[in-house]
């Protein structure tokens, strides 16, 4: 069962301020996750190494056209963009389209596919103005769920937009998957 965090910031939604970005979590998700990575020639061997699940080029874009493999992260080596583009409107509802904010266009492949392998997570609020993401599982200890939520908040307070004046966190919720949501005191962030 996944630990659950919900970060509702003082942000504008209709003045299209938006939080998104990717951050690694230094305990990570205990997720496992499915990695298909666009690229090829040197760099599909580093996405390999690295452990990608599904590699290729024109045939990795069929296999998502025909739906015939299931992921969870999109990775694109930048020499791949012009093949990823044309299957925008099959991966783009999904949220799988690759970009340079969330860490998904890369040309260091094997760094990128074992980060989020690891537990590196996009983030980016939703039309309410809230973050939600997961920062552990719930046989994960205190202290590496404090450590996962806190990175995670240093990251996000970084891109405070420069218009908000008082606080830019309004409320934090922790919950499990199945759970009730707990509120965590202000003092704490």
């Amino acid at each position: 069962e996944s630990i659950d965090v919900a970060i509702n910031l003082a942000i504008d939604i209709k003045k299209k301020q938006i939080i998104c970005g990717n951050v690694l979590l230094p305990y990570g998700t205990g997720r496992l996750i499915k990695i298909a990575v666009f690229a090829e020639g040197l760099q599909a061997n580093e996405a390999k190494k690295a452990n990608a699940d599904y590699i290729g080029m024109q045939d990795l874009a069929e296999k998502i056209i025909n739906k015939k493999i299931n992921f969870q992260i999109l990775i694109a080596s930048k020499d791949s963009l012009y093949l990823v583009n044309k299957l925008s409107k099959i991966i783009g509802p999904k949220g799988l389209m690759p970009d340079l904010k969330f860490g998904t266009i890369s040309n260091n492949l094997y760094k990128t596919v074992k980060n989020f392998k690891f537990g590196q997570i996009i983030y980016k609020n939703d039309k309410n103005g809230i973050l939600h993401n997961t920062i552990g599982k719930t046989n994960f200890n205190t202290f590496f769920l404090k450590e996962n939520l806190e990175t995670l908040l240093n990251k996000i307070k970084l891109q405070k937009p420069h218009n908000i004046k008082g606080n830019y966190i309004k409320k934090i919720t922790l919950s499990s998957t199945m759970g009730i949501s707990l509120i965590i005191d202000k003092r704490y962030y």
